[in-house]
């Protein structure tokens, strides 16, 4: 008898262990915060993304050709993690934004981008430099531990992203003025090597 009780509570004591377990997992969940934050940047991916077929269409360099797919990828890397949260998300057809923000950008890149390759150029520049500040933001607001790491990854691409655009700007005899970097980060990304992202 004293056996089969002991064995009962040992039972109990299990099953509230799991519980607790089930409960503390659910501390992971994203907060309202970080939603708004994935939405935003699965339009802003897009935005690049977007912005680089419209100026490979238009111009034909390798970099939009090459950079346009991996922006693909970085939308991916969004919507796994929306789709993991059973978090509802639309993307609108190419070059429709439902950030107005986003949406007057695009627009007079768009504009601006018909006036030279270089130009076209400096936009994706831009991009790369709003996406890198805007991604760092989103880093230090979460403590969630896979999107930290999905974010950092999406950032290691964007300073490629920027080296290449660099590159081919100074390669026509311009150069690239960071607009939302600080001329320090902007600076460390340049004067170090191409990084091998996740």
């Amino acid at each position: 008898m004293k056996a089969k009780f002991f064995i009962a509570i040992v039972i109990a004591l299990l099953s509230f262990s799991c519980s607790d377990d089930d409960n503390n997992s659910n501390s992971t969940s994203l907060s309202q915060q970080e939603k708004d934050g994935l939405l935003f940047m699965l339009e802003e991916e897009k935005l690049a993304r977007d912005t680089y077929i419209y100026m490979n269409n238009l111009w034909g360099l390798n970099q939009f050709n090459n950079i346009k797919n991996s922006e693909q990828s970085h939308m991916d890397a969004i919507v796994s993690i929306l789709e993991q949260n059973d978090i509802e998300y639309t993307i609108l057809p190419q070059g429709e934004f439902s950030y107005q923000n986003l949406q007057d950008l695009y627009n007079q890149f768009v504009i601006d981008g018909q006036v030279s390759s270089e130009s076209a150029l400096q936009i994706g520049a831009t991009i790369e430099d709003l996406d890198i500040v805007d991604l760092e933001d989103y880093i230090n607001d979460s403590t969630n531990a896979v999107l930290i790491s999905t974010y950092e990854n999406l950032q290691c691409g964007s300073r490629n992203h920027l080296r290449s655009f660099v590159t081919a700007i100074e390669n026509l005899g311009f150069t690239y003025t960071p607009q939302f970097l600080t001329l320090e980060e902007y600076e460390a990304i340049l004067n170090s090597s191409r990084e091998q992202c996740n």
